[in-house]
């Protein structure tokens, strides 16, 4: 519907949130190559985190970095090694005792590509017949609270920061009792901007009334391109939350800055560490929190840039401990190789 483009196409214009990350990040990226003049090496960010693959930074393997983890914190996962089939899906969800619905999200990629909740048979087979590289198998977590929590210590020190804590609201709409789901989306703007993917999957149901204040999930992954909302929720960082993540990166070895995406029952559980992490991403995640809907760009600005001030500074301690910076060849092929399997899925 020309429409909607134009409504879109109209919200993005006036909302930098939804800007094309290569026009958002330019300011960072200049001052990513001043820290590297500075460090004497654009890859200094490949030293942040010693046991991570690049820092956490491109090319790192999300179950290694999950193996890192203490076993309680982690929902169950299994690799899988490309090429995948459905008959090695179904052998290993029978012996690590998995039922759908699951999660598959490739090894290696960034901001939830390819990341889906897979519910039986047919939705694996439509997965797998357009994915070809190494898989996850992941546990779904049926936890109502998802939050992502950006801790960081510097390697000399025995308390670390929490920084940001972003909590994701997925997309979804409220039934009035008189609109089809279709007139919902269009009415509701971050709905209304995944347009052409939820006619995709709701198709078949856009002509149904959702009764009054039924809540229609639209979406069950919890990322921002997907139309997650990201709020803003810095007023949950207490000191108890803190001691509680520094519990926990205290037994990760080789790591000192990056987000924590978890699941749990609610804000005093994640206070209290009791959370299941799905991820941990290094050096390439970002505080999370500044994609709140209205939340100042130049604000935005000072945040990413105070961020990666503490990643070169962390980056530089490390590399005068020992920890090698990444050669600018291997980080250059690294950083192209992970860029060809996000856009081929090879």
């Amino acid at each position: 519907m020309t429409f909607i483009k134009i409504r879109n196409f109209l919200t993005k214009l006036r909302a930098w949130e939804y800007w094309p990350m290569s026009l958002f990040y330019a300011p960072v990226y200049a001052y990513w190559f001043y820290l590297g003049l500075k460090a004497r090496s654009i890859f200094f960010f490949t030293a942040a985190n010693p046991g991570i693959k690049n820092g956490g930074m491109v090319a790192a393997s999300k179950k290694q970095i999950l193996d890192m983890i203490p076993n309680q914190y982690i929902p169950a996962t299994v690799l899988l090694s490309a090429p995948v089939y459905y008959n090695d899906v179904e052998l290993a969800m029978q012996k690590s005792g998995l039922a759908f619905p699951v999660i598959f999200k490739p090894d290696v990629g960034e901001r939830g590509w390819k990341v889906e909740k897979i519910n039986n048979k047919k939705e694996v087979e439509a997965y797998l017949a357009a994915f070809n590289a190494d898989l996850q198998l992941q546990e779904y977590l049926d936890l109502p609270f998802e939050a992502g929590v950006f801790y960081y210590r510097f390697p000399e020190e025995q308390k670390g920061t929490v920084s940001s804590i972003v909590v994701k609201e997925l997309l979804h709409v409220i039934g009035d009792g008189k609109s089809t789901l279709q007139q919902l989306i269009i009415k509701k703007e971050r709905a209304r901007l995944q347009f052409d993917a939820l006619k995709i999957r709701w198709q078949h149901r856009f002509d149904w009334i959702p009764a009054k204040e039924k809540r229609v999930e639209l979406q069950p992954i919890g990322n921002h391109n997907r139309g997650t909302a990201f709020l803003d929720c810095n007023y949950l960082i207490t000191q108890q939350l803190i001691n509680s993540f520094d519990k926990i990166s205290k037994q990760i070895d080789g790591f000192y800055y990056g987000r924590y995406d978890v699941r749990c029952q609610d804000e005093e559980a994640l206070k209290r560490g009791e959370i299941m992490i799905m991820e941990l991403n290094g050096a390439a995640s970002e505080p999370a929190h500044i994609y709140q809907s209205g939340f100042s760009i130049f604000k935005a600005y000072r945040v990413l840039f105070h961020h990666w001030k503490i990643l070169y500074q962390i980056s530089v301690v490390n590399h005068a401990k020992g920890t090698p910076y990444t050669s600018f060849k291997k980080g250059y092929k690294d950083l192209t190789t992970s860029g060809r399997v996000m856009e081929q899925g090879i």
